[in-house]
């Protein structure tokens, strides 16, 4: 159960991901005192949507084909609608969110970024949330949603959109610091 100082958190994201659903967690992670570094298929940088047209670029700390998964204590999905539709379809994006998931690890996924989870085949019978059009995907992937600013189902935390940003964050350091969580892969 490491304190949130010395934790390391590794935000996976692609050009689209929604700015405030990638800067918010990274910042305030890090000025917790976490080790937070992005990961991404893409190198160099990746660019964000902001407000309707494309936003800032975030530095990629680290390839996607170079992470390991056992670094990490925990797994930071933003948002989104371009971002996680691009993932989804990456197959090595898909085993890694998996992998976190199987290993008990914290994985938090806002917005649009449930599609990833859905995709991952890892939402069976856990409480979720989500922007609100993808209520019948987790639905008919055997979720159960809810509207609630962070839904928590046994170190998977869900939130429905920027506004929740404040509560997704504080559900990820209390998380992180709580530890592994036993759970079924779903």
């Amino acid at each position: 159960m490491p304190k949130i100082d010395q934790s390391k958190i590794l935000i996976l994201a692609t050009n689209g991901f929604e700015q405030s659903e990638l800067e918010v967690p990274l910042h305030k992670l890090r000025e917790a005192g976490a080790s937070v570094h992005v990961a991404s298929p893409e190198s160099g940088e990746i660019r964000g949507w902001d407000g309707g047209d494309w936003g800032a670029s975030v530095p990629v700390d680290v390839a996607l084909g170079e992470v390991n998964r056992t670094d990490y204590n925990a797994l930071v999905l933003p948002g989104g609608q371009i971002n996680p539709d691009i993932l989804r379809m990456n197959e090595d994006a898909v085993a890694l969110i998996r992998g976190f998931v199987e290993a008990g690890q914290i994985v938090a996924a806002i917005c649009h970024a449930p599609w990833l989870l859905i995709e991952a085949g890892v939402v069976e019978g856990r409480e979720m949330t989500s922007w609100p059009s993808l209520k019948t995907d987790l639905v008919n992937a055997g979720a159960k949603w809810e509207d609630s600013e962070v839904a928590i189902s046994n170190g998977i935390i869900t939130s429905r959109n920027p506004g929740d940003l404040t509560a997704f964050v504080a559900k990820i350091i209390e998380e992180v610091e709580e530890g592994r969580h036993e759970r079924d892969a779903a």
